[in-house]
């Protein structure tokens, strides 16, 4: 399949104009209507993207998470730089005692910013995992003795050196995802090949007629977008679609919508097409019936926590999907970086879940209605067939 991948547009980015620090990044919320490209200098735009879903998708805010602290350092450096024109000015004694409080400031200053914008969103530990990076390389700049601005500069870098790591970490998964989906496509034709076989999904999911699997390729059903634009670029569930696309293994995707904020149907596919990879689009609550049909060979999503158990949160609606895949005996991947993982949480039961705004679900409340929505689920490990990372399939009885 031959794939235009220079058709999706970079999700986030850092650049710089007359010596002045911004970061870029695609409005996730007008598409598919518009590709509206948006820059920023001041930090707390970004956590306002973040939580707006303007940035959207574990990778993508873990890269926004370092770039805002990237951003606060500059504001501040700027300021302690104007505090010291005018301890200056005033008199030369009070340079050494400014400098001191302007230190302290400037640290304190980033500790705080960096706080609020890892609370930004608080299942997707990719977050606060972008932001720690980032102080961390805050406190070995100031202890090495760098200014603040110097500090600033560094952790500009660092913004850098993650965008340009999370496309090589997604590029890794989609290459172990399709090695995973190579071994399936394999799977199925000897099944098909072998006297009176079937899937035996649990019912009577016929085969679908014609080519091996190997030659018509296969139908995989994701539900959000855990594509390009979750990531810096590449993505991590779609990267494996990519990844299997190049080499010829995929026919179709299935994307769920996704309700309540559409993910799947603004997202997903409007990034699939533009890829050239064929898609169709269909209702949350279709799943069950394609799966029952035979139209479904694997299911590939991402992951916004995963816990030291191996329990995985993604996007509400999950849990369903996972259901169904064991239900109809269909393998049930999950595609994500080593930094969604989260060992510090010991199962799915210890992470939060961020309720979000009720409107998102019932624009005009009805009185007498009470509403829920709940932006993830979790997934027990033992519905999962395997947790694929930029180093292969992950273990947790090995970490």
């Amino acid at each position: 399949m031959l794939l235009n991948l220079e058709n999706l547009p970079r999700t986030i980015w850092v650049e710089k104009s007359g010596g002045v620090p911004a970061v870029g990044f695609v409005d996730q919320r007008l598409l598919p209507g518009e590709l509206i490209l948006v820059r920023t200098s001041d930090w707390r735009e970004v956590v306002d993207a973040v939580k707006t879903l303007a940035v959207r998708g574990a990778p993508a805010i873990g890269v926004a998470g370092a770039a805002a602290v990237m951003l606060a350092a500059y504001e501040y450096a700027v300021a302690e730089g104007d505090a010291r024109l005018a301890a200056q000015r005033d008199c030369e004694e009070s340079i050494v005692s400014a400098g001191e409080s302007d230190r302290a400031t400037f640290d304190d200053r980033l500790e705080e910013a960096a706080r609020v914008i890892a609370e930004a969103r608080p299942t997707a530990v990719n977050l606060s995992w972008g932001v720690r990076r980032a102080q961390e390389a805050a406190r070995a700049a100031r202890a090495a003795g760098k200014t603040a601005a110097e500090t600033a500069e560094a952790l500009y870098e660092l913004a850098e050196a993650l965008i340009a790591e999370d496309e090589a970490v997604n590029r890794r998964i989609g290459a172990h995802g399709a090695a995973l989906l190579r071994e399936l496509a394999d799977k199925l034709d000897m099944e098909r090949g072998a006297p009176g076989a079937s899937r035996d999904r649990g019912g009577d999911a016929p085969l679908r007629s014609g080519a091996s699997a190997r030659q018509q390729g296969l139908n995989i059903l994701t539900h959000c977008n855990a594509g390009s634009l979750a990531t810096a670029f590449y993505g991590t569930a779609l990267g494996v679609v990519y990844a299997a696309a190049q080499e010829g293994i995929i026919n179709r995707v299935f994307a769920d919508e996704t309700r309540p904020v559409n993910q799947g149907a603004r997202l997903t596919v409007w990034e699939l097409a533009r890829a050239g990879v064929p898609v169709t689009l269909q209702c949350d609550d279709m799943a069950a019936s394609l799966m029952a049909e035979g139209q479904v060979d694997a299911v590939i999503v991402g992951a916004d926590r995963i816990a030291a158990s191996g329990d995985a949160a993604n996007k509400v609606g999950t849990l369903g999907l996972a259901i169904m895949a064991r239900y109809f005996r269909i393998p049930f991947y999950v595609a994500a970086p080593k930094s969604t993982i989260d060992c510090t949480t010991k199962s799915g039961a210890d992470i939060p879940i961020e309720e979000r705004d009720h409107a998102e679900v019932l624009a005009e409340p009805i009185l007498g209605v009470a509403v829920r929505n709940p932006a993830f689920d979790v997934t027990p490990y033992e519905l999962i067939t395997a947790i694929v990372t930029e180093d292969g399939v992950w273990n947790h009885l090995e970490s």
